[in-house]
């Protein structure tokens, strides 16, 4: 087995000399807003691309404003060799894609050679979902937590750290916010008399949301129970009672695991299935799609109405059961 390379023999870092990938990802960052998981998706792509170049080519970096549709077909041609899935190649694209949209505003390049290129279509999957009854069970869970611990004056089973989780999984469920949003509210994005939150959502959109009364009441009651110094903080939640730091979106996917063990549920079920949930339950009870899709903050109405192939199965189960001629 060969031996793990020094620092001093690292391998070198494809866009270490190419300033205009340099650009973009600072672009990502303070023009875009992109959060740390889509600016280091993007960074691996373009490293990636410029490191095949390398290999194949012998240019480094690669001579973006020379390179042709021709060359983006045999990359594409070498991601399918190594069996890449549809979704995996679609990301790498995406990536060069709004990287090209970028050098072409900046005057780099004259037109975009990856634009419209014919790229695998990835296998539709239908999003996973807790039903209504679930949803409950869940809400109720870190309640429960906290009723079965037995000695309540141990430091490290605080009763604010469950009204937190209490608060949290209302909020997610209520608003169908990703937990990146979540962990970045602050108090003065809540609007208690008319019940709405305002969300920084991609790309700094932002969006007014509806919030039920069972998350706010859940907030408030947490907050209630917070020290006076960490009442002040900002931070809607917080990842310790005695400090106004905000909890991060890794944290509150560990709770999450820890409540859907305690339901019976799947542990692997992340927060983003939460909102799943959300956008699921509001169109089984009639709301269109179109605000759905402004609900969710998606950009594309196609985004959306993969919800609808939820219910439409879920119809033709019920359909199936019941219609005496259905088969």
């Amino acid at each position: 087995m060969t031996s793990a390379r020094s620092p001093s023999e690292a391998a070198p870092d494809p866009l270490a000399q190419d300033p205009h990938c340099r650009d973009f990802l600072r672009h990502l960052t303070s023009d875009k807003g992109a959060s740390p998981h889509t600016h280091r998706n993007y960074r691996q792509a373009l490293s990636e691309f410029s490191a095949w170049r390398a290999k194949e080519c012998g240019e480094a970096p690669p001579k973006w404003r020379d390179l042709v549709r021709d060359d983006f077909r045999a990359y594409l041609r070498s991601l399918g060799r190594r069996g890449l899935s549809p979704a995996a190649v679609r990301l790498r694209f995406s990536a060069l894609r709004s990287f090209y949209r970028f050098l072409v505003r900046r005057g780099g390049v004259e037109a975009s050679p990856v634009r419209h290129l014919s790229l695998p279509k990835p296998a539709r999957r239908l999003p996973r979902f807790l039903t209504v009854e679930q949803m409950l069970s869940l809400l109720e869970a870190p309640s429960r937590a906290w009723a079965a611990v037995e000695d309540k004056t141990d430091r490290r089973s605080r009763e604010s750290d469950y009204l937190r989780d209490t608060a949290i999984l209302e909020t997610l469920y209520s608003c169908g916010l990703r937990v990146s949003e979540l962990a970045a509210m602050a108090l003065p994005d809540i609007r208690w008399s008319e019940q709405v939150v305002r969300v920084m959502g991609k790309g700094r959109k932002e969006r007014l949301l509806p919030i039920g009364g069972h998350a706010l009441r859940a907030i408030q009651k947490y907050r209630d129970r917070l020290p006076a110094t960490s009442a002040k903080a900002q931070a809607v939640f917080l990842a310790h009672p005695d400090r106004g730091a905000a909890i991060s979106p890794r944290v509150i996917q560990l709770r999450l695991k820890r409540y859907l063990v305690s339901c019976g549920l799947d542990s692997k079920l992340t927060p983003h299935k939460l909102r799943h949930s959300y956008a699921t339950h509001l169109l089984d009870r009639g709301a269109d799609l179109r605000s759905v899709q402004e609900l969710l903050g998606h950009a594309h109405l196609a985004t959306t109405q993969v919800y609808t192939h939820v219910g439409m199965d879920r119809l033709k189960k019920a359909y199936d059961a019941a219609h005496p001629r259905a088969k």
